[in-house]
């Protein structure tokens, strides 16, 4: 009986950690980072992870639409980040890592402002 007891609280243990593991595994190649530069369409800040939209001008003169992201509004505030460090509008060069299946989305490493100043998501530098 206790047996079967300890397997059942190992099995629900189990099922309720492996979706917050999942959900922290960006599908991202960290061999390689990826840098655009274009002009925020939005900015999302809030949990789990504060979101961005870019409008990126190509060479051939298309705009492409990249979304970018990075970590919890806790994490991005002990950064220097606030919910009014960007707009829309605003032009900001992004380097982060993309998604390895090839979509126009990136986990954020940092962000260049318009003005020069620096941005970091993961850590201070």
């Amino acid at each position: 009986m206790i047996r079967r007891a300890v397997i059942a609280i190992a099995v629900v243990a189990f099922a309720a950690v492996s979706p917050l593991l999942a959900h922290h595994s960006w599908p991202v190649d960290t061999s390689k980072a990826v840098t655009v530069s274009g002009t925020v369409t939005s900015y999302e800040w809030g949990n789990p992870h504060v979101m961005m939209g870019l409008d990126v001008k190509v060479a051939s003169g298309t705009i492409e639409k990249w979304n970018v992201g990075g970590p919890s509004t806790t994490r991005m505030e002990a950064n220097g980040w606030d919910k009014s460090t960007l707009k829309p509008g605003d032009v900001i060069t992004a380097t982060g890592y993309q998604f390895t299946d090839g979509q126009k989305i990136l986990r954020l490493d940092r962000i260049v402002m318009a003005g020069g100043k620096e941005m970091f998501l993961y850590g201070r530098r």
